[in-house]
């Protein structure tokens, strides 16, 4: 029952869907402590336990193990809000595992049904996979440095030497004539390193294993929307370098997805991918960042969502789709039929009435970013 806004262990337990016992294990622990008193005498939950149970219980189903989730709810720099962001990242994350694993299935039926045996190799892949596994082995296909985008973010590194790239990714945009490492979580993706590319290390933007000022600046290249905690991954960065250097996409806009004919017309998911996240105002202020626009040129050789913007036909290709993780978060319903309907609007010319504008255009102003601190 409900005393003065606070709940019973019993109400708890029942619409948390977990047993009276396991909240007292956790109050034994001082995991989840109940702070009130009900009128009788017994002990009862605050809403800030609540709040903190929810993290748990949270946590616990995402597979971390309680030492862990207790360093999670006791970090003194995560506020409710950030728990929340970070939460959602997990789960995002966990669903995009979820969709890889569909696809590696989808594609075995496909195999299957015209006959063809799948390797053991791949058959037990699936069981590993993360969002990079799934779309990394495209990425030296579709995602390559764009050299006009290239320029502009080297020049905002100014004139540092040391430069930290993380989210790494397989070394796109990483200069050449300074001395660079890398950050990069996925496995898959540092495997496709270049032998000559920098050094780099397994960690997260969340916490980078670098001491304060260790480089001259800190580099992301469209890779912040990945990260659990956006805000304290660049602040992470900033921590570490004098000077962040981050691309990313400007979502703060309501009419954004109006910019763009793909998230207009046919993909307009992609709106409730960025739903939640740090708007990119935010973003900059939490590292006192200034935001520059970059164009995308019509010919981009950089293979990210916005790049074919002149050439819709390469949105036709799996293999284009696949280096970008925007296809895989919408899932294949929205992704089937958003290709379908593109498809058909090519070849009836449907497509070119639309979007007749464009052809003059040699570079477009879709919403990308730098935050430059």
């Amino acid at each position: 029952m409900r005393q003065r806004g606070h709940l019973t262990v019993g109400r708890v337990a029942e619409l948390a869907g977990v047993s009276v016992r396991t909240l007292h294990h956790y109050d034994q622990i001082g995991l989840v402590r109940p702070s009130a008193r009900t009128a009788s005498g017994y002990r009862a939950y605050a809403a800030g336990d609540v709040e903190r149970l929810r993290e748990v219980l949270a946590y616990r189903r995402l597979g971390f193990g309680l030492r862990e989730i207790a360093d999670l709810v006791d970090d003194p720099t995560t506020d409710a809000v950030a728990h929340l962001h970070r939460l959602r990242g997990l789960l995002l994350d966990q669903r995009d595992r979820a969709a890889a694993m569909v696809t590696a299935l989808d594609r075995e039926l496909e195999a299957r049904a015209m006959g063809i045996d799948t390797a053991p190799e791949d058959q037990l892949k699936m069981f590993g996979a993360q969002l990079y596994e799934a779309i990394g082995s495209d990425y030296p296909a579709t995602r390559r440095t764009e050299p006009r985008i290239a320029a502009q973010v080297w020049a905002a590194l100014g004139d540092a030497r040391t430069v930290l790239n993380v989210g790494a990714g397989t070394g796109s945009y990483e200069p050449a004539d300074r001395e660079v490492t890398a950050v990069e979580p996925s496995a898959v993706m540092r495997a496709q390193r270049p032998a000559d590319a920098a050094p780099c290390v397994a960690a997260r933007a969340e916490r980078l294993p670098f001491a304060d000022r260790s480089f001259d600046a800190a580099m992301a290249f469209s890779t912040v929307h990945h990260w659990q905690d956006p805000i304290a991954g660049l602040r992470e960065m900033r921590r570490v370098a004098r000077r962040v250097v981050v691309f990313t996409h400007d979502a703060s806009d309501t009419g954004w997805r109006h910019r763009f004919w793909l998230t207009r017309d046919y993909l307009p998911e992609i709106a409730g991918l960025v739903a939640g996240r740090p708007p990119v105002d935010e973003l900059a202020a939490a590292i006192g960042a200034r935001l520059e626009p970059v164009l995308v040129p019509w010919d981009c050789s950089d293979g990210f969502l916005e790049a074919h913007w002149r050439r819709p036909e390469a949105y036709l290709e799996e293999r284009v789709r696949r280096a970008v993780s925007a296809w895989t978060r919408v899932g294949p319903e929205a992704e089937h039929r958003a290709v379908g309907r593109l498809r058909d609007d090519l070849a009836s010319g449907r497509w070119a009435e639309r979007n007749r504008e464009l052809v003059g255009l040699d570079a477009a102003e879709l919403g990308l970013r730098l935050l430059v601190a």
